[in-house]
């Protein structure tokens, strides 16, 4: 149950008197945590880095056919998320809760409908209510209100269920194909990101105190299962052990059992759901790209996830399945042979998708698409790149930046 709250102004007025509390005046604070960076030059680079790397992304983007569409930040389900958050915040319009986005995960798969599309992207609003440190260090990850370059595309080889069920060799064989197909995609992304921001922010990276090197492909690849036992299974520090060893700035780790969406296979098999018991990293087509700070002084910093994606559940009964078994539905829906729901109330907001996900063509075969894709954090990606002698926390690489670990409240 979320906690009652009070009145901004009233959590203003607090603040100001803890504040005063410690002899410090509103206006100080504001000048000190605000001001100071806004007007610094640390700030003005990385706006200048962003700039650059935004752009190359959408140069990237377009010229692989990709194509722009609308934001989603209110939806009746957003990504539950595989990390604790507080809440999904709701708002209420005309007398209907919506959901803010956390991600635009759902909305992208159906974007990707129209087979007339090879793909699309959208530098897409994220609120998550991050809890805070328990120990208040400061993780470097997380902002409460973050910009991410969402982007999904269609697979090149079409799966039917039939196949799915009665081929289970062939399918895996084909998926590790896409698999690499999507690693390749995003590789060469981040290849132009680079090389542009050397072309362009020279200036930027030495007034940061940090450099770039141009990456390799492929980059240094990382199966979750191996990667954890080498870590002595410490999931938690898993990017900073292997950002140590990969030897490049960039480098991914696959197969981590996660969300929903991310596909599983074999997850259903045509006499029921797979043998319960852990899932294998081999199983499971999604990846973590993590990249690190190369600093002036030859250190390096540590390194963080900026990317995560994978190729997507498409499959209707497994689409199902793996949302109950995940928690994110209670129930199973029930369709009518009318195309109704008997069921909508029990399925919260996932009606709507499940119905579009169930969608059949004049010809008989699935409108659901078969895609892969992944949500490049904007500033997480900075944070990860330019922290250095300049930028010491998140937010010193935005405006209004919202750490968690940073404050009680937010002023702007």
């Amino acid at each position: 149950m979320q906690a009652a709250t009070k009145s901004i102004g009233k959590s203003l007025a607090d603040f100001q008197a803890g504040l005063r509390e410690r002899d410090q005046s509103f206006e100080g604070h504001i000048r000190a945590d605000y001001a100071g960076r806004w007007t610094g030059a640390a700030l003005r680079a990385a706006l200048g880095v962003r700039t650059t790397l935004v752009l190359a992304l959408q140069e990237y983007l377009v010229e692989a056919g990709l194509v722009n569409i609308d934001r989603v930040s209110l939806s009746p389900v957003t990504d539950p998320l595989c990390h604790d958050v507080e809440h999904a915040p709701v708002i209420s319009y005309k007398g209907v809760p919506y959901r803010t986005t956390h991600s635009m995960i759902y909305g992208k798969m159906l974007a990707c409908m129209n087979p007339g599309i090879a793909g699309i992207f959208v530098d897409s609003p994220n609120i998550r209510l991050e809890l805070a440190a328990k120990d208040g260090a400061q993780r470097g990850k997380y902002l409460v209100d973050f910009s991410q370059m969402d982007v999904e595309f269609r697979r090149e080889r079409r799966i039917g269920e039939e196949m799915y069920f009665d081929e289970p060799e062939t399918v895996a064989r084909l998926l590790e194909l896409e698999l690499d197909r999507a690693l390749g995609f995003f590789e060469g992304m981040i290849r132009h990101a680079v090389s542009r921001l050397l072309e362009k922010r020279q200036r930027e990276l030495a007034t940061l105190g940090v450099r770039l090197e141009p990456p390799a492909s492929p980059f240094p690849r990382y199966d979750k299962d191996e990667a954890m036992a080498e870590a002595g299974g410490d999931e938690r520090r898993l990017e900073e052990h292997l950002g140590r060893r990969s030897g490049s700035q960039f480098f991914w780790i696959t197969g981590l059992v996660r969300e929903n969406y991310d596909l599983v296979y074999p997850y259903l098999r045509r006499e029921g759901k797979r043998s319960p018991g852990p899932v294998s990293s081999r199983e499971v087509y999604n990846y973590d790209l993590c990249a690190k700070a190369l600093r002036s002084d030859g250190s390096e910093g540590k390194a963080f996830e900026v990317l995560s994606g994978g190729l997507r559940e498409w499959v209707y009964p497994a689409i199902v399945e793996r949302l109950l078994d995940n928690g994110i539905i209670a129930a199973r829906p029930r369709f009518t042979e009318e195309g109704g729901l008997e069921n909508m109330e029990e399925l919260e907001g996932y009606g709507p998708f499940l119905a579009a996900a169930r969608l059949r063509g004049p010809e008989g075969l699935p409108l659901f698409p078969e895609t892969a894709g992944g949500g490049l954090g904007i500033e997480r990606c900075l944070y990860a790149l330019l922290n250095g002698p300049a930028v010491r926390r998140i937010e010193d690489v935005t405006l209004f930046g919202k750490n968690p670990d940073s404050a009680p409240l937010y002023l702007f």
